[in-house]
Order: C-alpha cells, then sequence, then structure tokens
C-alpha cells in the first residue's frame, strides 16, 4: 500500500478543497505559465465561451510578441502551445464553430513564431502539425461550409512557410467533401494562372547566392509558389481519386525519376489499372549508373506480379539481389520456389555474395542472413579489402562473429582499429581502445593465426607505428 506521503491524486484530495486552493495559489505566484493554466481552467469551469475569450486573448498575445525565443526558452512556448491547443478541443466539444475558428487563429501563429524561435529540436513545429490533424475532425464537427473551408484551406496553403500545413488537404479532405475539393482546385488553378510582374532589374534583391549565381526573392517566390501548386493539385487529385490529374501535376522528366514513378505506378496499381503501372515504373532508365531504390524494385515486383508474370517477377527478384544483396529480396524469391530447390538457390546466392565485388556489402549480407561460417571465411579470404571506416558494418559483424570464428573476428577489429590510428580519427580512439582489448580476449582461444600476425607482433607493429598516439594509449587498459 502506497505511503500517506506520496504525491498522488487521492492523498492530495485528502488536503481538502480549501488547502489545495490556498497550495495553487502559493505555488503559481510568479509563475506565468502556471497562472496562465489556473485561469483557464477556471474560465472552463465557468464556461466555454469564458474559455474560448481566455484561448483567444492568449493567442492574441502570443501574435503580439517579438521576442527571440531561444533553446532555454522553447520548452515553455512549447508547453504554452500545447495548452492552447488542448484548451480548444476542449471547447471543441460543446461549440465546435467556434474551436474550429480559434484552431484556424492557433494555426496563424506558426509563421511568426518560427521567425523568432529556435525549433533545433522539431518540438514547437510538432505542436503545429497535431493541430493541423485537429482540423480535420473539428471542421466535420462544426459542420463547416465547403466553399468556405477551401478558401481557409487555400488562404493556409500559401503561408505553408515551415511546413505546418503539410497533409492539411488529406485532412480536410472528409469535411470538404466534393464540393470543397472543386472548389479549392479552381482556386489553386487560379493561382498558377495569375500572370507575375517581374521587378525591374535594379530593384530585385539578392537573397543568397547558388551554384548558378545570386538567388533573388522573386525568383524563390515564384519556386515556392509553382510548388504549392504542385502539392496542392497532386493531393486534390489524390482525395479525389483522379489518377490522371495527379500523373498530369509530373513532368515528362520527372516521371523518369525513380521515386516519381513509384508513386504514380502505386496509385494506378489501386486504380486497378496494372498495364499503365507497367509503363510507369519502367519510365526510369534502369541502365543509368547510381543506387537503385528499393521502393521502386518492389513496386515493380508488385506490378508483374498484377499482370500475373510470375516468371519474370522471380528473375527481376533475383536479378534486384545479385545487384543489391537485398536479403529481402532473397527470401522473397526462395518463398517461391519449390520444395527443396530453395536450398540449391540459397548456396548459389551465398556463392554469389561471396564474390561480390564489394566485400563490405558482401559481409552485411551473410552477417544478416546468417551464414556466419561463411562470414568468416569471406573476412579471412579478403582482409586486404576491408576498410574500417565502415563501422556500422565491421563492429556489428565482429560481434556475431567471435563465438565461433574468433580470428575473423580479430582481423575485423583490426581493421577498424588500424583505421582509426592511420586516420587520426581521435573521436574513434576510445572504440578503438575497446576492440584491442576485445582482441587480446580473443586471442587465447586461438591456436594458429595462419597467415595473420599474433596477437603480440600485431601490438608490438602497432606500437611502433603509433607509439606517440597519447591519446589512443591512455584509453589502453
Amino acid at each position: 500500500m502506497a505511503s500517506r506521503k506520496t504525491l498522488n491524486a487521492k492523498n492530495l484530495e485528502a488536503l481538502g478543497t480549501e488547502r489545495l486552493a490556498e497550495l495553487l495559489i502559493e505555488i503559481s505566484r510568479g509563475n506565468a505559465a502556471a497562472q496562465r493554466r489556473l485561469r483557464l481552467e477556471l474560465a472552463g469551469a465557468a464556461s466555454p465561451a469564458d474559455m474560448a475569450q481566455e484561448i483567444r486573448k492568449r493567442l492574441t498575445a502570443i501574435a503580439r510578441s517579438r521576442s527571440f525565443v531561444d533553446w532555454h526558452q522553447r520548452k515553455a512556448l512549447v508547453a504554452d502551445l500545447e495548452t492552447q491547443r488542448q484548451a480548444i478541443s476542449q471547447v471543441a466539444k460543446v461549440d465546435a464553430a467556434e474551436a474550429l475558428d480559434l484552431l484556424w487563429r492557433f494555426m496563424a501563429l506558426a509563421n511568426s513564431i518560427f521567425n523568432r524561435c529556435d525549433d533545433s529540436s522539431g518540438s514547437v513545429i510538432a505542436v503545429f502539425q497535431t493541430a493541423c490533424r485537429d482540423l480535420g475532425e473539428i471542421a466535420i464537427a462544426a459542420n463547416a461550409a465547403p466553399t468556405v473551408l477551401a478558401e481557409q484551406a487555400y488562404r493556409a496553403l500559401i503561408e505553408n512557410e515551415y511546413g505546418q500545413y503539410d497533409g492539411l488537404i488529406e485532412v480536410l479532405a472528409p469535411a470538404l467533401g466534393a464540393t470543397g475539393l472543386d472548389h479549392l482546385k479552381q482556386l489553386v488553378l487560379k493561382s498558377s494562372q495569375e500572370p507575375r510582374q517581374k521587378p525591374r532589374a535594379e530593384d530585385r534583391k539578392v537573397v543568397g547566392w547558388g551554384m548558378g549565381g545570386p538567388l533573388y526573392a522573386d525568383d524563390l517566390a515564384e519556386r515556392h509558389r509553382s510548388s504549392v501548386v504542385r502539392m496542392a493539385l497532386e493531393a486534390i487529385a489524390d482525395a479525389q481519386g483522379d489518377v490522371d490529374a495527379f500523373i498530369a501535376q509530373q513532368s515528362e522528366k520527372a516521371r523518369g525519376v525513380p521515386s516519381v514513378a513509384v508513386e504514380i505506378a502505386q496509385r494506378l496499381l489501386a486504380a486497378g489499372r496494372a498495364d499503365d503501372a507497367w509503363t510507369a515504373i519502367n519510365a526510369v532508365d534502369q541502365d543509368r549508373p547510381g543506387w537503385t531504390p528499393v521502393e521502386w524494385e518492389q513496386t515493380r515486383l508488385a506490378v508483374l506480379e498484377a499482370l500475373g508474370r510470375v516468371d519474370e517477377a522471380q528473375a527481376f527478384r533475383w536479378a534486384c539481389f545479385e545487384r543489391s544483396l537485398n536479403p529481402e529480396h532473397l527470401r522473397a524469391y526462395l518463398k517461391r520456389l519449390p520444395d527443396f530447390e530453395d536450398l540449391e538457390a540459397e548456396q548459389r546466392a551465398i556463392a554469389h555474395a561471396l564474390s561480390h565485388s564489394s566485400v563490405h556489402h558482401a559481409l552485411g549480407f551473410l552477417v544478416t542472413w546468417p551464414a556466419l561460417d561463411q562470414a568468416a571465411h569471406l573476412v579471412l579470404a579478403r582482409a586486404d579489402e576491408l576498410n574500417g571506416d565502415f563501422y556500422e558494418i565491421l563492429a556489428p559483424a565482429a560481434a556475431a562473429l567471435e563465438a565461433k570464428y574468433p580470428l575473423a573476428a580479430i582481423v575485423l577489429r583490426r581493421a577498424l582499429i588500424d583505421f582509426a590510428l592511420k586516420r587520426n580519427r581521435t573521436k574513434r580512439y576510445q572504440h578503438a581502445a575497446r576492440h584491442l582489448e576485445e582482441c587480446e580476449n580473443l586471442a587465447d582461444r586461438i591456436e594458429d593465426f595462419g597467415r595473420f600476425e599474433a596477437h603480440e607482433a600485431y601490438l608490438r607493429r602497432l606500437k611502433a607505428e603509433h607509439g606517440r598516439k597519447s591519446s589512443f594509449w591512455s584509453l589502453v587498459v
């Protein structure tokens, strides 16, 4: 049983309302945030209208503020904003129309706040993004007029300088309905067609410099407007289930970008248009050098499956695995093979990994699969190719191998140690010292180091080559 002195609601209730009230007055003295919260609660207890008035007063005060909010003050700002957001939600339970107006006013604070706030933590924008999601439910509860809501949404999108309104159209789509979405679309299209008057050359303001020279304020504003229009029309198309309207927003060049091809193909697949999805996903130049996104590969596979081209899908899975050594592709490939053929295919995959041009990709795959015996073989056979800069691959691999394959684990850790010392990566010295200790612990389990130095010989060479690096040796136990 909890002590009567434990700080919880039940024990505090025992103090009585009069004593609790006295304590709240005492504790809140000199604490503006606490006093605002208490006034808000008192207003809410009086009536929703009084609470709404109290919220409106606070929003006005925040809007008028011009002082910079640094990281020390950010927590208090976030708490204040969150208090107002939650209070608006309380108002919505009895007066949704009033709450909707308050929430639009709340969202309108964003640009002025970010202009004077350090939000490196992302905690401030998180409050506004939550409030943006609140708009959807409250707009439905308020039975907002679709055309009025569309006009409010349009103004919000134009003012979306910090991403506070990202996802707004998706959130409001149920409340907008067909009428509101169409009205919003017309507003956006009208904006895109309005001519923009270029300022005179002498009046153009340089706001920065890029690869191509000066960046002008009017050019950036035009780019922002074009981006707002395109993203809005994409979101409206999705809300209306109009795949062709979404595709129309993508330029011919953009359709050849893997990420865009994926978005188009996925929408066409969902609409039951597999043939069109096949055309869209193959708009990408598959022979171009560089990294191929997994999402593109997975979407292409989904299209092949939808078209019933099962054998082609299997061949593509194997080709993707050969190129990337992605274990998910191999698992999917093996899963679709007849019994007993999967074992042979798995051995073929491991053999391919062992001969892969990148020893690091091969090691990552073999450890993840897992095929630890083959991973150890790879390390010992291709030790000269190991690069200690690949810490995120070598360190976990060493940990996975040390129980059964201590020599391979030592070789991996030596690569990490050598890289840190040869490149003077002082931030890695602490890790390197730990790796050296782990090598020493494993050395006693190895009877024959083969072509590799015994631990004592390696340690002597290390001291001979890096003996002056006292910041490292001071860490060695």
